[in-house]
């Protein structure tokens, strides 16, 4: 179940949470969280979409659809300790079925 989200994206926004980025290698290596400081998620999980005034445009994810989207083109926000992103729907590259 994704999390809610405490923001409200305007236009043809999407609000995400992103997806852990692993501290271990596939092979059991601890990477230490300084090197992952240029790591950016590239996934996530959609938690609220925009409001469109728009009454024909229609988002194609939903609520609850894990995505994988451009990497450096959401906008960081942490409110309460929890990191959201926000993007352009445009700039989500696929829908994990």
């Amino acid at each position: 179940m994704a999390n809610k989200a405490v923001l409200q994206p305007i236009g043809k926004r999407v609000v995400v949470t992103a997806d852990v980025v692993e501290e271990k290698t596939s092979g059991g290596l601890i990477v230490p969280p300084s090197a992952n400081e240029d790591k950016k998620p590239a996934s996530g999980t959609v938690a609220a979409l925009g409001m469109v005034n728009d009454k024909e445009f229609k988002f194609t994810v939903k609520v609850g659809d894990k995505v994988y989207f451009k990497k450096y083109s959401p906008e960081e926000i942490e409110i309460d300790g929890t990191k959201y992103l926000v993007l352009e729907e445009e700039d989500i590259l696929a829908i994990v079925k």
